[in-house]
């Protein structure tokens, strides 16, 4: 069985997930700049004296799939590595995978990964 861990986090901190993550043994993840807002609900900036509502925070999506019996160890990699202690450090989720293939050679499951 295999699991889905998605992480939304800070920009900033992607280098040092994906550093952290690599370390932990991961072969590969997919990266995405998202947009969206928790219960900070965005935010509120001041530009040339104009103060302004910004509803959608820039943020990053990490997808990285890996066996189940790994799973919560990398979640802990990725909360450790992605922690700031302030307001919008993010979110990080795991889903069942039923099935994985690879395209080009056709394994299956685990053997994908």
């Amino acid at each position: 069985m295999q699991e889905l861990i998605t992480a939304i986090i800070k920009p900033h901190q992607v280098t040092d997930v994906k550093d952290a993550l690599i370390a932990a043994g991961v072969q590969g993840m997919t990266v995405t700049e998202v947009r969206g807002f928790g219960r900070q609900r965005g935010k509120t900036e001041n530009f040339r004296g104009s103060e302004y509502n910004i509803d959608f925070i820039p943020k990053v999506r990490l997808d990285i799939l890996v066996a189940a019996e790994m799973a919560d160890r990398i979640i802990s990699v990725v909360v450790d590595a992605a922690r700031t202690d302030k307001i919008g450090d993010g979110k990080v989720w795991s889903t069942p995978v039923r099935t994985v293939i690879r395209v080009r050679t056709g394994e299956m499951d685990n053997d994908a990964l």
